[in-house]
């Protein structure tokens, strides 16, 4: 994957954690802060905890952290993959999100 990929790639991850934190305060009472700075995006709950989803751009990696460790994915066969094989980006976004919202919270590509 060349630079300019791994970013055309990356930017839509960024993005989808953004419309998917919209989307979850218009249909629940969950209030997901997302605040983006760059290549970040903080994901900060009502309860004060925060995931944190950050490029990490010499790897050509995204690096998610949350309560319960931090994860990182590779882009393979068109998803975010674990390189540890703890599964896909967004169901591991979606059950940490649920972890510290204290309600089930989904977020998809």
């Amino acid at each position: 994957m060349t630079d300019p990929e791994f970013m055309d790639c990356a930017e839509l991850l960024l993005g989808a954690v953004e419309r998917n934190c919209d989307r979850i305060n218009d249909e629940t009472d969950a209030d997901v802060d997302a605040q983006r700075v760059g290549g970040m995006v903080t994901l900060t709950f009502a309860n004060r905890s925060q995931i944190v989803v950050n490029l990490q751009k010499p790897l050509h990696e995204i690096w998610l952290a949350a309560k319960s460790g931090g994860y990182h994915y590779r882009w393979l066969d068109g998803q975010w993959r674990d390189t540890k094989g703890q599964g896909e980006f967004f169901a591991v976004l979606s059950r940490n999100a649920t972890l510290q919202a204290g309600q089930e919270l989904r977020f998809t590509p």
